[in-house]
């Protein structure tokens, strides 16, 4: 668990609790944004496993969360799942953005995955979540993998967006289907939810390749879904949007 508070210009840490696997790491910042980097010290998430994560930003403070590394979902027993939950709350008037780094699906696995977001009145927050099917540069398909995943977000106790995705069996051929994603090997969601929202619309729109769509839920609501052939194309693509949305510069961790 972390909570991050406002003392003066900056916001620093007001609460840290951490245990079993998880860590964070807190890299030096000259800027008034508190970076915080998780890490998983077990190296991945496999059958049985259970990871829980929260989150708060402090009333006036601006949090960013990202990840040491890739997330790896690997080969599961059968009948096990992976579990992980994660929770983020943003109080009034601060900014949460929560920059993960990409989780790659390994060949037999099986992943639960939810990420539930609580908004004040007047809270920011920019979420990415990106997600590779298989390592491209050895060759693996996924022909037996289960993945769940759910994403809610809620402001004053009433849900302003709700995305849900199941995918089990040969998610490889599934995938391959024109009217699905038409073979992409990786594929990212993304939220942004501030005032400025619909004033950025059509700058996030240049910035995207063929594969990617953006609109508006509300007028401070963007929402994104992109597709990309390999990790390393989806990345290259979201770091413009994130940069443009970010109003921190983006973690270390993301430069490719």
């Amino acid at each position: 668990m972390l909570v991050s508070k406002r003392v003066g210009a900056r916001s620093v840490i007001d609460r840290l609790y951490q245990a079993g696997s998880a860590r964070c790491l807190f890299p030096r910042s000259h800027g008034a944004t508190l970076n915080a980097v998780f890490l998983n010290t077990s190296g991945g998430v496999t059958g049985g496993d259970k990871m829980t994560f929260t989150a708060s930003a402090g009333t006036g403070s601006t949090l960013t969360l990202t990840t040491q590394a890739c997330e790896r979902a690997y080969r599961a027993q059968p009948g096990q799942v992976g579990k992980v939950r994660n929770a983020l709350h943003v109080h009034a008037g601060a900014r949460l953005t929560w920059l993960p780094q990409e989780t790659i699906l390994f060949e037999g696995s099986a992943l639960d995955r939810r990420l539930h977001v609580t908004l004040q009145d007047s809270a920011k927050l920019l979420i990415v979540e990106p997600l590779v099917f298989g390592r491209a540069a050895m060759g693996e398909a996924l022909l037996n993998c289960a993945f769940k995943d759910r994403i809610e977000i809620t402001r004053g106790g009433r849900p302003i967006y709700v995305d849900a995705m199941r995918m089990k069996g040969d998610l490889a051929a599934h995938l391959g289907q024109a009217n699905v994603a038409n073979g992409a090997g990786a594929m990212a969601s993304l939220v942004f939810v501030d005032p400025d929202a619909e004033a950025h619309l059509q700058a996030v729109r240049g910035l995207l390749p063929e594969t990617a769509g953006a609109s508006l839920l509300a007028e401070d609501i963007l929402v994104l879904r992109m597709l990309a052939p390999d990790s390393f194309a989806l990345r290259t693509s979201l770091l413009p949007v994130l940069r443009l949305l970010n109003d921190t510069e983006i973690p270390r961790c993301w430069m490719i």
